[in-house]
């Protein structure tokens, strides 16, 4: 998904260069403008759900080495509480 978002960053661009420099008016027909956005705005969807991947990942890993601790006989924390915590 990444790749074609900068996929269409890039052909954003070249929309809104023809709009300026007038190259043969390929993307004359579409507002280049709301074109980059769009595509900037999915750049930015993208980044941030790999963040909250990353959290998610976290959060299982500290499940589990609870669970760990807890077979082993040692009292758990309460370290993935505030972890969720931090998601929210």
């Amino acid at each position: 998904m990444l790749v074609w978002c900068i996929t269409l960053f890039f052909l954003g661009v070249l929309a809104f260069l023809d709009s300026i420099f007038n190259y043969g008016e390929i993307f004359r027909k579409v507002n280049s403008i709301v074109f980059m956005l769009l595509s900037l705005g999915l750049l930015v969807r993208t980044s941030m759900m790999m963040k909250l991947k990353a959290k998610e990942k976290l959060i299982e890993r500290n499940t589990e080495l609870e669970r760990q601790i807890v077979q082993e006989g040692r009292p758990a924390t309460s370290a993935n509480k505030m972890a969720e915590a931090l998601v929210k």
